[in-house]
Protein backbone atom coordinates (compact mmCIF):
# COMPACT_ATOMS: atom_id res chain seq x y z
CA UNK A 1 0.00 0.00 0.00
CA UNK A 2 1.61 2.83 -0.79
CA UNK A 3 1.20 6.50 1.30
CA UNK A 4 0.58 9.72 -0.18
CA UNK A 5 -0.58 13.13 0.63
CA UNK A 6 -2.78 15.13 -1.43
CA UNK A 7 -4.68 18.63 -1.38
CA UNK A 8 -8.53 18.71 -1.83
CA UNK A 9 -10.68 21.35 -2.00
CA UNK A 10 -12.00 21.98 1.57
CA UNK A 11 -15.36 21.32 0.10
CA UNK A 12 -14.80 17.59 -1.29
CA UNK A 13 -12.75 16.39 2.14
CA UNK A 14 -16.04 17.74 4.15
CA UNK A 15 -18.22 15.51 1.87
CA UNK A 16 -15.92 12.43 2.36
CA UNK A 17 -15.92 12.77 6.05
CA UNK A 18 -19.10 13.12 6.50
CA UNK A 19 -19.71 10.19 4.33
CA UNK A 20 -17.20 8.27 6.35
CA UNK A 21 -19.21 9.24 9.62
CA UNK A 22 -22.26 8.42 7.73
CA UNK A 23 -21.35 4.77 6.71
CA UNK A 24 -19.00 4.40 10.33
CA UNK A 25 -16.22 4.04 7.98
CA UNK A 26 -12.49 5.35 8.07
CA UNK A 27 -11.92 8.36 5.46
CA UNK A 28 -9.24 6.86 4.24
CA UNK A 29 -10.96 3.57 2.81
CA UNK A 30 -14.12 5.71 1.63
CA UNK A 31 -11.81 7.96 -0.15
CA UNK A 32 -10.10 4.62 -1.87
CA UNK A 33 -13.94 3.42 -2.99
CA UNK A 34 -14.67 6.87 -4.62
CA UNK A 35 -11.56 6.76 -6.79
CA UNK A 36 -11.94 2.88 -7.28
CA UNK A 37 -15.49 4.04 -8.74
CA UNK A 38 -14.60 6.95 -10.24
CA UNK A 39 -11.73 5.27 -11.93
CA UNK A 40 -13.48 2.34 -12.99
CA UNK A 41 -16.41 4.79 -14.73
CA UNK A 42 -14.22 6.09 -16.98
CA UNK A 43 -13.98 2.80 -18.94
CA UNK A 44 -11.08 1.76 -20.88
CA UNK A 45 -8.37 4.70 -21.24
CA UNK A 46 -7.45 3.44 -24.40
CA UNK A 47 -11.19 4.10 -26.01
CA UNK A 48 -11.19 8.03 -24.97
CA UNK A 49 -13.70 7.87 -21.86
CA UNK A 50 -16.55 7.04 -25.00
CA UNK A 51 -19.38 5.10 -23.06
CA UNK A 52 -22.09 3.49 -24.95
CA UNK A 53 -25.56 4.92 -24.81
CA UNK A 54 -28.36 2.97 -25.67
CA UNK A 55 -31.52 5.10 -27.21
CA UNK A 56 -35.27 3.53 -27.07
CA UNK A 57 -36.46 2.65 -30.21
CA UNK A 58 -40.15 4.02 -30.75
CA UNK A 59 -42.20 1.70 -32.51
CA UNK A 60 -44.75 3.60 -35.01
CA UNK A 61 -48.26 2.43 -35.82
CA UNK A 62 -47.90 3.59 -39.54
CA UNK A 63 -44.35 4.30 -42.00
CA UNK A 64 -43.56 8.46 -42.11
CA UNK A 65 -44.64 9.92 -45.10
CA UNK A 66 -42.03 10.64 -47.79
CA UNK A 67 -39.82 13.49 -46.49
CA UNK A 68 -40.75 13.17 -42.78
CA UNK A 69 -38.70 10.19 -41.98
CA UNK A 70 -36.29 11.05 -38.90
CA UNK A 71 -33.00 9.88 -40.82
CA UNK A 72 -29.58 11.02 -39.62
CA UNK A 73 -29.51 14.03 -42.86
CA UNK A 74 -33.34 14.85 -41.68
CA UNK A 75 -31.91 15.06 -38.06
CA UNK A 76 -29.13 17.24 -39.02
CA UNK A 77 -31.04 19.76 -41.34
CA UNK A 78 -33.95 20.11 -38.60
CA UNK A 79 -30.93 21.06 -36.10
CA UNK A 80 -29.57 23.56 -38.87
CA UNK A 81 -32.88 25.18 -39.53
CA UNK A 82 -33.63 25.40 -35.65
CA UNK A 83 -30.47 27.32 -35.36
CA UNK A 84 -30.32 29.52 -38.41
CA UNK A 85 -33.79 30.18 -36.80
CA UNK A 86 -32.76 31.32 -33.12
CA UNK A 87 -29.52 32.94 -34.46
CA UNK A 88 -31.98 35.34 -36.48
CA UNK A 89 -34.68 35.85 -33.82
Amino acid sequence: MAKTTLELPDDLMRAARIRAVNEGRRLKDVLADLLRRGLASEGDPLEGGRRQVRLPLVVCAHPALPGYELTPDRVSELLVAEEAERSTS
